[in-house]
């Protein structure tokens, strides 16, 4: 299936761009940001504009190659809609701003916040969803081992969000976006792998298929 294995290198390497761009906007920001009590967002409103935003834009369009290669072997289906939603979400959220740490929550950073809950969400579903497609069964166990993981994190943001006092928020939001990211770099792993498969298959030729096609 030419193009799918493109779809899959193309989507990890934006994966990986992506990471080091965030590694560099942290870097990048005021020592008095702490990692461990502030969320990405957060992080990233400090320096609008700036190598975090572009990461996760980077790693939207990341998502999209690998729709187009789900979508190349298969009909589209809900999970596929899901990582469209988690694309859109990381789109909208890196367009529109939270608010600066500590003052008060403006219309902007409602938008941000809800459209970054929604992408949260989206990927996991989606990539449970993904666990049952023949094409990604090599990576079944995988994806639903990181769809837990990515579950219970998240509900451990939720936790520190409003309970918790936004106790180690920063820490969990970001662990949570490493299990989250690992459902992408899996699914695109298989693509980039099953392509490869998928070419030399289909020179195969089948045993006694043409035989039995010739005129006796």
């Amino acid at each position: 299936m030419p193009g799918i294995r493109s779809t899959g290198l193309f989507a990890l390497g934006g994966i990986a761009l992506a990471a080091l761009l965030t590694v560099i906007g942290h870097l990048e920001v005021n020592d008095d940001l702490s990692p461990w009590a502030l969320t990405i967002s957060d992080f990233a409103v400090s320096d609008r504009g700036g190598v975090i935003d572009v990461a996760m834009v980077v790693l939207a369009l990341a998502t999209v190659a690998l729709l187009y290669g789900l979508r190349r072997t298969g009909p589209p289906r809900a999970a596929e809609l899901l990582l469209g939603t988690w694309a859109a979400g990381l789109l909208l959220a890196a367009v529109v701003p939270t608010n600066e740490p500590g003052t008060a929550m403006t219309t902007a950073a409602y938008l941000h916040r809800y459209a970054s809950v929604v992408a949260f969400l989206a990927l996991p579903v989606g990539g449970w969803l993904l666990a049952r497609r023949p094409d990604l069964a090599p990576a079944a166990r995988t994806l639903r081992a990181l769809v837990l993981l990515s579950l219970a994190l998240a509900a451990a943001m939720i936790w520190s969000a409003y309970p918790g006092d936004r106790v180690l928020i920063g820490l969990a939001e970001r662990l949570l976006i490493l299990a989250e990211v690992a459902v992408l770099a899996t699914v695109a792993v298989i693509q980039a792998r099953t392509s490869a498969v998928g070419r030399g298959a289909a020179f195969t030729p089948v045993r006694g298929a043409s035989a039995g096609a010739l005129p006796r």
